[in-house]
């Protein structure tokens, strides 16, 4: 979920060109997996749906100490961390740990897999905007 950041404030890596045009390719077909709204972390959602209509919806997604997001998919999104944190994600790349700083944002052209997890000792908070 955060390799791609163009983080304003916070540490983070960046993906291979090439992983982020074949991640963008592979959003583009429908996915078996669910979106992060559907998906949940042991059966309890972790996003929940703040606004959507024609043009875009509005996802909070809320990570407690050691809760995560079981494996989902991305459409192109921006994403903007009301409260950061450390998150480990797992993905085609592998698995990583990424230090998000509060109030730090990013941008994905989709992803079509990952998890994660929050790893760290605060409560992280995002909000995910997918336009439509």
């Amino acid at each position: 979920m955060f390799s791609y950041i163009r983080n304003s404030g916070g540490a983070a890596g960046s993906m291979p060109l090439f992983a982020v045009v074949a991640s963008f390719a592979a959003c583009t077909t429908v996915s078996t997996l669910p979106d992060p709204l559907a998906a949940g972390w042991d059966g309890v959602p972790v996003c929940q749906l703040l606004h959507e209509d024609l043009k875009q919806r509005i996802l909070r997604c809320t990570f407690e100490p050691g809760v995560g997001h079981e494996r989902h998919f991305h459409v192109r999104h921006f994403g903007y961390a009301i409260s950061g944190g450390r998150m480990q994600i797992t993905d085609a790349s592998g698995v990583r740990v990424v230090d998000l700083s509060t109030g730090s944002s990013f941008t994905s052209p989709g992803i079509l897999w990952h998890e994660v997890m929050n790893v760290g000792d605060t409560t992280t908070d995002f909000l995910i905007v997918e336009p439509k």
